[in-house]
């Protein structure tokens, strides 16, 4: 069970998703279901991506829920995650999204994962996945979560994305590209980090 100092409670009924990567806004979307609040991502109003200047996933995370916070006048809730590789030295990390380009091919991204582990003994990785919650007026809670596996390859499966079809959790079979949604929801770092935001202020 979790326990957590309780934070600022989320009495909005409308929600900001500060992203405009389809299948973050699609998986928090759907661990928000369960509440009572309306969500609209960033895209659908407009919003800007802001340069992504923090060295943590923590700064990043708040940058981007502070900016649609002030920017749209509501709640905003912001996702910063990625892959860590221990043999190489805990990248791609903060520059996860980045190894896959501007046209997002992470396709090519996960070449460059297994380029540049070749040889390795060593495979194992974690996803990190830190979520920041933002008001208007410019209170920020962040919450983290990690979810700890081994690299694959070739890349298995079609669902999720970014770097899930190379990546199996601990404990399990499948990677997180076949596997159901509704299991990765319940195990991943995005949702570890979620149910400490519920703790604290989904309460």
């Amino acid at each position: 069970m979790i326990s957590l100092p309780l934070g600022r409670r989320l009495d909005a009924s409308r929600l900001v998703i500060a992203s405009h990567n389809a299948g973050k806004v699609r998986e928090i979307g759907g661990l928000l279901a369960p509440f009572r609040v309306e969500v609209v991502d960033a895209a659908t109003l407009g919003l800007p991506e802001p340069d992504e200047t923090g060295t943590t996933f923590e700064a990043n995370a708040e940058l981007k829920a502070l900016a649609a916070a002030r920017t749209s006048a509501l709640p905003a809730l912001a996702d910063d995650s990625g892959l860590v590789v221990p043999v190489l030295g805990g990248a791609p990390g903060i520059f996860s999204a980045r190894w896959a380009g501007p046209e997002k091919d992470f396709a090519r991204a996960m070449r460059r994962v297994e380029a540049e582990i070749a040889g390795a003994s060593d495979r194992r990785a974690h996803f990190v996945a830190v979520l920041a919650l933002a008001w208007p007026d410019g209170h920020v809670e962040s919450f983290r979560g990690e979810a700890h596996g081994q690299l694959v390859w070739p890349p298995r499966g079609t669902r999720g994305f970014g770097y899930d079809p190379i990546f199996i959790h601990d404990g399990l079979s499948l990677s997180y590209g076949e596997l159901d949604p509704d299991h990765k929801h319940r195990i991943s770092h995005r949702a570890v980090a979620f149910e400490k935001l519920i703790a604290s202020c989904l309460r």
